[in-house]
């Protein structure tokens, strides 16, 4: 089966962690907001689905997944979904859930990471609201980013170091890969401090970025550099 893959084509956002499941389990899939609208893909093409009266089952927002009849909304839904079936979560009932429930810990970490220069509203641009993203972000990197990363580093730690759920690479290390990945490029200084203190997400980052299809998928153009669109933006005035 071919996935379809329905995401803005201008970022990487939270489509990005959908990307990284697809291309470790070497699936097949397409990315229909990269496609050129002459050839049925675009933003067109996310929104004429979205709006389908034919769908029962419309998805709020992308990013989404049109696997076969099943159309999934939701990051960490599509990639429980990816995960049960491609080996990248656990075959028993509680390490699924327990993976899922990492997922939506990242999920919430990265509505607080969006919201760094987007404190008071999408609607508005960085520039409109830059003195509360200062006031947001002094917050953030103080206590929230801390909370967060060294969350994930206690639950690798108590799983033995090296993924967070049982002993094989789960979905869940590939969303905490590019955590460590984005940051970084938001709040390169910042992170300089912090990671003095996250051993083994550093590690866990620097392994994923060596497994051959992830380190093929990063040297491709299906992977798109960070930049100030997505949900990880480099302003400066933001990383003191």
């Amino acid at each position: 089966m071919r996935y379809e893959l329905y995401y803005w084509p201008s970022n990487q956002g939270r489509g990005e962690f959908v990307r990284l499941a697809l291309e470790e389990a070497a699936a097949d899939y397409v990315d229909v907001g990269r496609l050129p609208e002459a050839d049925g893909g675009g933003v067109p093409a996310i929104l004429k689905l979205m709006n389908s009266p034919e769908i029962r089952t419309p998805p709020f927002a992308p990013p989404f997944l049109k696997a076969g009849n099943l159309i999934i909304g939701q990051t960490a839904n599509i990639l429980m979904y990816i995960g049960a079936h491609h080996g990248l979560a656990p075959a028993d009932e509680a390490g699924r859930l327990w993976t899922h429930q990492l997922q939506l810990s990242v999920t919430d970490f990265v509505k607080e990471i969006h919201d760094t220069h987007h404190p008071v509203g999408a609607a508005f641009y960085y520039e409109d609201q830059k003195a509360e993203a200062k006031r947001y972000t002094e917050n953030f990197l103080k206590l929230r980013t801390t909370k967060f990363l060294n969350y994930f580093e206690s639950v690798l730690a108590r799983n033995g170091g090296q993924h967070l759920v049982g002993g094989a690479l789960t979905y869940a290390d590939l969303s905490l890969f590019q955590l460590v990945a984005g940051l970084r490029y938001a709040f390169p200084r910042a992170m300089a401090r912090l990671e003095r203190d996250l051993p083994r997400a550093v590690a866990l980052h620097d392994a994923v970025a060596k497994r051959p299809r992830i380190a093929a998928y990063l040297a491709s153009s299906r992977r798109m550099p960070f930049d100030e669109k997505g949900v990880f933006r480099r302003y400066p005035d933001l990383d003191e």
